[in-house]
């Protein structure tokens, strides 16, 4: 087993490197969902939307 970990040290970091960056993206994507922030589509706000009576039309209901 510690040859193999030897062998492949190099693979296993950056691995790791890769697994902390993606994360690191899904933990800021999950805080900015709780905080409200818009997370998807063309990111410019619902202003000039077509659709931003339908999108978050559950979101107002709530309130």
């Amino acid at each position: 087993m510690l040859a193999w970990l030897q062998q492949n040290w190099g693979n296993i970091v950056i691995l790791a490197v890769i697994a902390l960056i993606v994360g690191a993206i899904v933990f800021n994507y999950i805080r900015a969902k709780k905080k409200g922030k818009n997370t998807g589509g063309c990111g410019c706000g619902c202003g000039g939307c077509s659709m931003q009576g339908m999108c978050h039309s559950q979101k107002k209901q709530k309130k």
